[in-house]
């Protein structure tokens, strides 16, 4: 929507309110680079200052992140996702797997209890490529497909809030199964999810529960600080 027609002194304030919707949406989603200050400035029909001032102040909010030479992406979507993250990125590896052990280890419970069919299958497809990625040893694309695993899991629980919680800490995981993956290639090659998987699939709740704490207490074990 156009925004040249709203007084001066609340252009900023009206940009910053569209690029929230523009988030919470999900039309731009955590990783996302969003269009170009000229672009967004044709779009909404402002001056560059003013988009340039809006993107500013969600930067500053933890929202947004500039990338000198690369561009803007979204970092979170919520300023209580813009300050977790910031906070975790001050933490120690241990510290955040175990935020990431509280996460996972319910989200798990909750998944076996009210995943469905389709929920079933984004596992599924998720798990093939992780499989095919580690046979063919491209790390890169492993860390893409665990990390993939891990949210279709969180996702199948259908709860709104710890889907939100767990994408503003994906850094993180994404972190975690890159340093182990880089660092105990022995020991990301043990770490199977298939039993997991299969414990959702079951509905087996106390099962499924567990199957994440091993995985979990096994990333625990090799963390050094």
């Amino acid at each position: 929507m156009p925004l040249a027609s709203t007084r001066r002194s609340g252009l900023v304030d009206q940009v910053i309110t569209q690029l929230r919707t523009q988030i919470d949406s999900g039309e731009w989603s955590i990783g996302d680079r969003i269009p170009t200050e000229t672009e967004l400035s044709d779009q909404l029909e402002v001056g560059r200052n003013t988009v340039r001032e809006a993107v500013r102040a969600l930067a500053h909010a933890g929202l947004l992140e500039i990338r000198q030479g690369a561009g803007t992406f979204v970092r979170a979507s919520s300023e209580l996702g813009g300050a977790l993250r910031r906070r975790l990125e001050r933490s120690r590896l241990r510290e955040k797997l175990e935020v990431r052990r509280g996460l996972e280890l319910e989200a798990a419970r909750l998944a076996a209890l009210r995943r469905t069919e389709a929920d079933l299958a984004e596992i599924d497809a998720a798990m093939a490529l992780r499989e095919s990625a580690w046979a063919n040893q491209e790390m890169g694309a492993f860390v893409e497909a665990d990390f993939s695993v891990h949210r279709m899991v969180v996702k199948a629980t259908h709860n709104s809030l710890m889907i939100e919680l767990y994408d503003d800490i994906a850094q993180v995981v994404y972190e975690s199964i890159a340093h182990t993956a880089r660092d105990e290639p022995a020991h990301t090659e043990g770490i199977d999810h298939s039993a997991l998987v299969e414990a959702i699939r079951a509905g087996d709740s106390e099962l499924a529960l567990r199957e994440a704490a091993c995985y979990i207490d096994e990333l625990l074990s090799l963390a050094q600080d």
